[in-house]
């Protein structure tokens, strides 16, 4: 075992990244599996688009937990691509309503079937005696609550 996995709750943050950073690399490569070009940061914006259809930039990101500046470089890199377009909101002129494109829909059907699959792969990791899912979400839940550093500020406070 490393020090990393040893340090116990210390390097949590370390190590769910280290676990997202895998997820999304072996997630490259199924989609590449399949002759699918995608990358999987774009996952949470063209995903949700495919449910919601339409949203401004300020509900995409508000969907999705990101700051409105990391949803703007994802929309660019996105439209980049031909995956969204974007056009003026009829009752107020500054806000801009995005969409999926015909190229975005016509990739979004092509994913279907890896995303059963990635979901399949998914539970089977997750579902384990701790439950993973289970336990991120509760983790938000407590962060939704009171944030990390509040809660630092707090004990810092309290001593």
């Amino acid at each position: 075992m490393n020090v990393i996995n040893e340090s116990g709750v210390l390097a949590l943050s370390t190590r769910l990244q280290r676990l997202s950073d895998q997820l999304r690399k072996d997630g490259a490569l199924v989609y590449k599996e399949f002759g699918i070009d995608f990358e999987p940061k774009w996952f949470p914006v063209i995903f949700t688009l495919h449910h919601k259809k339409t949203l401004s930039v300020v509900e995409i990101a508000n969907e999705i937990g990101y700051t409105h500046p990391s949803i703007i470089s994802l929309l660019k890199e996105l439209e980049k691509q031909q995956m969204i377009k974007s056009k003026k909101d009829k009752s107020d002129e500054r806000k801009r309503l995005i969409e999926l494109a015909p190229k975005g829909i016509e990739l979004v059907e092509k994913m279907k079937p890896v995303w059963e699959l990635i979901s399949k792969v998914l539970g089977e990791i997750s579902d384990n005696e701790n439950h993973l899912l289970k336990a991120i979400n509760e983790a938000e839940e407590k962060l939704a609550g009171q944030s990390f550093l509040q809660r630092a500020l707090q004990l810092k406070n309290a001593q």
